[in-house]
């Protein structure tokens, strides 16, 4: 065995890599490790673990603490199939809520949900899911790489509401509402999955944000009618992830860079939208572009401060910037381990310390923690 340890993030170093305590935003950051076998983490700013979640489902992509301190917790549902290969990197099937002592307090299940779970905090969840389109209707969906369905399978996106009792109280389908020409599979991507929503969340005015990673699209769903009221413009985003709204209606986006059009060097950054005229606003990237590329997954998170919470997923890299892109925190996630299903492994066979998401929190949105734990 070498005594090199060949787990090139973990030689890096994990853990705390920076801190500028003047510049950081104050409070405590939640991850949930991809391929831990249900441990949420809430560290504080010098990377000290404050408190440990211990869940009976690896994550199916992340968790997030609700109005109140309730943790909102999306989990891997045991003993499904494959629908095909990727199928069991990205999907769930287990929505919870969890009390700050680990009491699972609601459990919602759908084996076909995937990616994202917006839990509102009063029972209702909004979440994306699966439904098989066959035949004419999968012929029907354009782009992609030929012949790559899932066994003649494209499996198309939905998106749904539940109420607290499980009831669906709104639901929206690709396959009704997209139109295949303007929603078409980057020629790259596989056509077992279109068009790849990995988020979804509601807008102030009650409409639905989507991000459609494999068509590089970002949209507003109408909430009457289904319909797609904005898209960003074709090209300013590409295979991006977690667009969210922010207080002035602008839209903050992890955008991968993958495929970007006109860019034969790939990087990562974070962006803002300004709706109205479809402009990019603001925009961090790393100094050297390609020190921060993020091919799959991410998350962006505004901070009261002004300051953003940038989730480099792959690599288990966390870090906030300002608003003039200075590193004011930085650390690395140090949990590492293998994806439990065979056909992930196969596909990913080193060791991550990836995370689907992060967020910071103040000390008013955890009323049952010890605060002395230090910031």
């Amino acid at each position: 065995m070498s005594a090199v340890d060949q787990n090139t993030r973990r030689r890096r170093g994990t853990g705390l890599i920076a801190l500028d305590e003047d510049l950081a935003s104050p409070g405590w950051t939640l991850f949930a490790p991809l391929t831990g076998p249900g441990d949420v983490h809430l560290v504080d700013l010098r990377g000290r673990e404050v408190h440990r979640w211990k869940l009976p489902y690896r994550p199916g992509r992340h968790a997030r603490v609700l109005p109140g301190g309730v943790l909102a917790y999306n989990g891997v549902l045991p003993g499904q199939q494959a629908l095909f290969p990727m199928w069991h990197k990205y999907r769930g099937g287990v929505m919870l809520t969890v009390a700050p002592d680990g009491t699972i307090l609601s459990e919602y299940r759908d084996p076909l949900q995937h990616h994202d779970a917006h839990h509102h905090g009063d029972g209702r969840i909004l979440y994306t899911a699966l439904e098989p389109l066959r035949g004419p209707e999968a012929a029907a969906v354009r782009g992609g790489v030929h012949g790559s369905e899932a066994d003649g399978t494209v499996w198309a996106d939905t998106i749904r509401e539940v109420d607290a009792e499980g009831r669906t109280t709104w639901s929206w389908r690709a396959s009704e509402h997209l139109d295949r020409a303007e929603f078409a599979l980057h020629p790259a991507y596989s056509r077992e999955h279109w068009p790849l929503v990995n988020s979804v969340s509601p807008l102030a005015d009650g409409n639905v944000l989507a991000s459609l990673r494999s068509v590089s699209a970002v949209v507003v769903i109408s909430r009457a009618t289904g319909e797609i009221l904005w898209r960003s413009a074709p090209g300013s985003v590409s295979q991006q992830h977690c667009p969210t709204e922010l207080p002035d209606g602008r839209l903050l986006v992890f955008d991968n860079g993958v495929f970007r059009p006109g860019c034969d060097v790939p990087f990562s950054r974070v962006i803002e939208i300004d709706r109205a005229g479809g402009e990019i606003t603001w925009e961090y990237h790393d100094p050297a572009r390609e020190a921060f590329f993020a091919p799959f997954m991410g998350s962006a998170q505004r901070l009261p401060n002004g300051n953003t919470l940038v989730t480099d997923s792959p690599s288990g890299r966390l870090f906030e910037v300002t608003r003039d892109g200075l590193v004011c925190w930085e650390y690395v996630v140090p949990h590492f381990g293998a994806y439990q299903e065979s056909e992930v492994r196969g596909l990913f066979p080193a060791e991550p310390n990836a995370v689907f998401r992060s967020y910071r929190y103040q000390a008013h949105e955890l009323p049952w923690l010890d605060t002395r734990s230090g910031v």
